[in-house]
């Protein structure tokens, strides 16, 4: 595919993006996202051939390139099991500022308990990141660098209920800490920072101590 091509595709992807997290999947329409996007219906078609494509479309552009970070992240042996996990953290903080309009999207749809085929491929795709973080505290606790007993699918949910929480409930995130979490230049410059830090000391302190959880 040619350069042209790519942008526009890329283009259209991120009006999706922004219409879907707006008005969900069953709110948006595909002539929307066309209309907004400057392309005709047929291009949106040829690209993705349905609305449901292109709602998949917009996961597996945001997804897959994490997806190799994690994977390019756990296979380097060059690294200790700590190291992975921090690594982990810097850029899954990074791309959730980034992208806090694709975070609500991904809690919109994901929280409204629909059992269809959309959201079983959009839960397969979120799945391999959860997997990817999983081998790193399983490998922790194989090589005696986590203590013994730990919870590694808790954990996990602790690192994404955190963002959940701060992301798809500005109005209390924003009074509990005290300043518009909608503002960009806070996210950026005070909120990811602060986010780092807690988020690694919170893990270390549980992982990385002599404390047996197996008693």
């Amino acid at each position: 595919m040619d350069k042209d091509k790519i942008d526009k595709k890329d283009h259209i992807l991120d009006v999706a993006e922004r219409i879907f997290s707006d008005l969900g999947f069953d709110g948006a329409s595909t002539r929307m996202i066309s209309g907004e996007a400057g392309v005709n219906m047929a291009m949106l078609n040829y690209y993705f051939g349905s609305k449901e494509g292109l709602f998949l479309a917009v996961f597996e552009r945001k997804i897959s390139s994490f997806q190799t970070l994690l994977q390019n992240i756990g296979n380097d042996e060059s690294m200790s099991s700590w190291d992975k996990l921090e690594k982990c953290i810097d850029n899954y903080v990074d791309r959730m500022i980034v992208n806090n309009c694709f975070q609500k999207l991904i809690n919109r749809e994901m929280s409204m308990g629909k059992r269809w085929d959309l959201t079983d491929k959009i839960t397969e795709i979120l799945m391999i990141n959860v997997m990817e973080l999983k081998k790193i505290f399983e490998e922790g606790i194989k090589n005696g660098s986590f203590g013994k007993g730990i919870d590694p699918e808790l954990m996990i949910a602790t690192i994404f209920g955190t963002k959940n929480y701060i992301i798809n409930a500005p109005h209390i995130a924003s009074l509990m800490l005290g300043h518009d979490i909608r503002d960009e230049e806070f996210l950026e410059e005070k909120f990811k920072p602060r986010f780092k830090t807690y988020m690694k000391q919170l893990l270390k302190s549980y992982l990385m101590n002599d404390n047996d959880y197996t008693k």
